[in-house]
């Protein structure tokens, strides 16, 4: 894509929140961002599943508001900024297509796949604006790739889900782009996890990686973008 983007080498100084960081890709990601400097603060729907100790235990469940809100009042109360937010936590029901999938499982994964970023970046907005630079990373997939024909297949709603993670990522950049906020979107591909399953042919540090390197933007970096293997693809 030419010149590469310009990166922070190291956090040291800055504050990252990081939801579904307890295993998989999240645990990855949580775990590169405090290597390089960061308080790293580990969404959980159970504490007690952080175990790294250089990363902050934070109870949140993604679909429930009042700890959304208590998460980031607690950031604010003790670090008193937030640069990077990554939207992480995720469900996947595996299902046929439309017109087999149950109603239960698309309330549960647009709950927790779409409405929860929205609802966790939108209470996290006025500590990122208070900052230099400030980015948000959300989790899509290839599932949710439309151009070009991509959607056909079974899993309808964790499709949808995924698109809409696109809408969520242009509007932030359209939105808040002019005030410094970098929002980007991250394919990390079909990965070994308890979603991906054990026949995927990327590890979780691999599927992490284009995440950590977003959370590393400095000002300047492109935004409004969806990146698998640090390079821009197309929704």
């Amino acid at each position: 894509m030419g010149d590469d983007p310009p990166v922070h080498d190291s956090l040291d100084g800055q504050v990252a929140l990081v939801t579904g960081a307890t295993r998989g890709i999240g645990a990855r990601i949580a775990a590169a961002l405090a290597d390089r400097g960061a308080t790293v603060y580990a969404g959980a729907r159970d504490t007690d599943d952080v175990t790294a100790p250089a990363q902050r235990p934070v109870e949140l469940d993604v679909t429930e508001e009042a700890e959304i809100a208590a998460a980031v009042d607690r950031i604010d109360d003790e670090a008193g900024r937030l640069d990077v937010l990554v939207n992480n936590a995720g469900v996947f029901h595996r299902s046929g297509p439309l017109h087999e999938m149950s109603t239960a499982d698309l309330d549960h994964t647009l709950d927790v796949n779409l409405r929860g970023p929205v609802l966790v970046t939108r209470h996290a907005l006025p500590l990122l604006l208070d900052t230099d630079g400030p980015r948000v990373v959300t989790m899509s997939s290839g599932l949710g790739r439309f151009t070009r024909g991509r959607m056909g297949g079974d899993y309808p709603a964790y499709r949808l889900s995924k698109v809409g993670v696109g809408g969520l990522t242009a509007y932030l950049d359209a939105e808040y782009g002019g005030r410094g906020l970098l929002a980007n979107a991250a394919d990390p591909g079909w990965v070994r996890t308890d979603m991906g399953g054990s026949g995927a042919p990327r590890t979780p540090e691999e599927g992490a990686d284009t995440a950590v390197w977003l959370s590393r933007f400095r000002p300047g970096a492109p935004a409004g973008r969806l990146w698998k293997d640090r390079d821009p693809v197309d929704w």
